[in-house]
């Protein structure tokens, strides 16, 4: 039996970050997860593996992109072997660097699946085949979340692929169905598109990135339409069925010229499912609510006083950098201190070609709210480095509150926008006007200076943008 102040079920950018916050507090810590060294799903499988890629895609069509420029570089030749092996070294190197930072923080790391006892007690059940119990002060679920399935739709078949299998890279298929039309099925077919793949994208809503505003989502899809075989939304996939080596796929939607299609894969991109189905869970006061989310408090504290849980297992966003900063509440709150999860803006990012991010309140979601807002833009045409990359397709967006002109919330669409969206989440998280990020010196000649300049534009005073000027000299 092991005793410990605090054990973390699950090894992710949640369950490692409260474990090593724990340690450096003093705390005896045990964190539990199948894997050899944390990481999770985002570093093993998920976010750093796509984004591997997706560097790789980005060479590629850098490389094209340059013909523009009078610079030829020729077809390239992919070796997929060598960059699958990339791929896994880069994911090796950041999971045995956290294995080396969690000896040195001195986490008893049990490498296996935990099962709950009761409100104190866990049962490990290691990969050598031996079981562990342990006794704890506190837990923290941090169990992540996995791709969701269509019952029904997808048989069971190698040619049907989810995000963890599409990231292995077993081959490139020359005609690939990504079922799905958010950041998982973008950035995935994406990858597979400039490799070689005919991409075929379904969106079952009227149109890509359901949750972003409109105007960000525009250079996105226009560049989807181009590097894709075909970009559907107000589709939807009503069969599948094997034939042969391939997918018979049968589509429903106003624009399908033709409703029966055979495809190499299929990528089924259609959201995550928090892993909430924890063994024993049941043998505790947590409640789990009907979109299988753990509820918890603000302190991510569940109906169990002993147990915490953070992550995509209590709710979206599900995003990495979500759980990473709930792992230091529920820490903080474990040992008696008073943080609460209330942040003012969760930055998103989206990394496709081009990058879209977009943090605080979005205009979506105040027309919707009927709030009073002011909304300006500054589009990339006017930056003098977007044109000197011949990426001019981008745009910056400020939602200001008229009144008081704090920034409220801030959408970016181009290169690089994935960098320079923690700006606006700082300047939203400190209660900055939008006359603060109008009087900020940005470098020139930057894509950051387009912060400045969307700030500006607000007053009618852009050097590059004419506005009339609305409000008052001051």
């Amino acid at each position: 039996m092991t005793s410990t102040r605090i054990a973390v079920i699950g090894a992710g950018p949640g369950g490692y970050a409260a474990a090593f916050f724990a340690a450096d507090r003093g705390l005896d810590v045990t964190l539990i997860d199948p894997a050899p060294n944390p990481g999770g799903v985002c570093l093993y499988r998920g976010c750093i593996s796509s984004k591997a890629l997706l560097h790789a895609a980005s060479v590629i069509a850098e490389s094209r992109h340059a013909s523009a420029l009078g610079i030829e570089f020729g077809q390239p030749r992919i070796d997929l072997t060598k960059l699958r092996g990339w791929k896994d070294a880069v994911v090796k190197r950041l999971t045995d660097g956290l294995g080396q930072v969690a000896r040195q923080r001195k986490v008893n790391y049990l490498q296996g699946t935990a099962s709950i006892v009761d409100a104190n007690t866990l049962e490990v059940d290691r990969l050598d085949g031996t079981r562990e119990t342990v006794r704890y002060d506190h837990a923290i679920l941090a169990t992540g979340s996995r791709p969701a399935r269509v019952e029904g739709l997808a048989p069971e078949s190698p040619c049907i692929l989810d995000s963890t299998s599409a990231l292995e890279l077993r081959d490139v298929p020359r005609s690939l169905l990504v079922v799905g039309g958010g950041y998982i099925g973008l950035e995935l077919g994406t990858v597979y598109a400039t490799l070689g793949s005919l991409v075929t994208v379904v969106e079952m809503t009227s149109g890509l990135l359901p949750g972003a505003d409109r105007d960000l989502v525009t250079p996105v899809a226009r560049r989807m339409e181009r590097l894709c075989k075909a970009v559907l939304v107000d589709t939807r996939v009503v069969r599948m069925e094997e034939d042969g080596s391939s997918i018979l796929v049968t589509l429903d939607g106003a624009n399908v010229a033709e409703p029966r299609q055979s495809f190499d894969k299929v990528l089924m991109a259609v959201g995550r499912v928090p892993n909430s189905t924890i063994p024993g869970l049941e043998n505790t006061r947590v409640t789990v609510g009907p979109r299988g989310f753990i509820e918890v408090d603000a302190q991510r504290r569940t109906s169990e006083p002993s147990l915490f849980a953070i992550g995509d297992v209590v709710g979206e966003p599900m995003l990495a950098h979500k759980a990473s900063h709930e792992a230091r509440v529920a820490v903080d709150a474990a040992v008696g201190g008073s943080a609460v999860f209330a942040p003012a803006a969760i930055p998103a990012v989206v990394f496709t070609d081009p990058e879209l991010a977009w943090c605080g309140l979005t205009e979506q979601q105040a027309r919707s709210e009927g709030r009073q807002i002011e909304v300006v833009r500054f589009p990339w045409a006017a930056s003098g480095r977007s044109i000197t990359l011949d990426r001019t397709d981008g745009v910056t967006k400020l939602i200001v509150d008229p009144g008081s002109e704090r920034v409220l919330g801030v959408g970016i669409a181009g290169p690089g926008a994935g960098e320079l969206i923690a700006e606006g989440a700082l300047a939203i998280e400190m209660g900055a006007t939008v006359r603060d990020l109008k009087l900020t010196i940005h470098p020139h000649p930057t894509l950051s200076e387009t912060v400045m300049e969307a700030a500006e534009v607000f007053f009618g005073q852009s050097t590059h943008v004419y506005k009339p000027r609305k409000l008052p000299v001051r």
